[in-house]
């Protein structure tokens, strides 16, 4: 089973776009949207990253939504 977290926002389209491809797929995963929770928001930026969508698998990171990155890690 895949470790997947996504950095969302509730106004971001590549956001749902990501958390919708991801579940087609069949797969579960933790969700930190950034515009509702202020710890998210700061882990984000610790990590260095200004936008989002951000998905981790496992190890790797997807900035963006990107469906041939994503195909390749799930």
């Amino acid at each position: 089973m895949k470790n997947i977290k996504i950095y969302s926002s509730s106004t971001c389209m590549n956001c749902t776009a990501a958390k919708e491809y991801i579940k087609e797929k069949g797969y579960e995963y933790e969700e930190k949207n950034v515009s509702l929770d202020s710890e998210a928001k700061k882990e984000l930026l610790s990590l260095g990253y200004m936008g989002v969508p951000v998905i981790f698998v496992d190890d790797e990171v997807v900035v963006g939504f990107n469906r041939s990155k994503l195909d390749e890690l799930l």
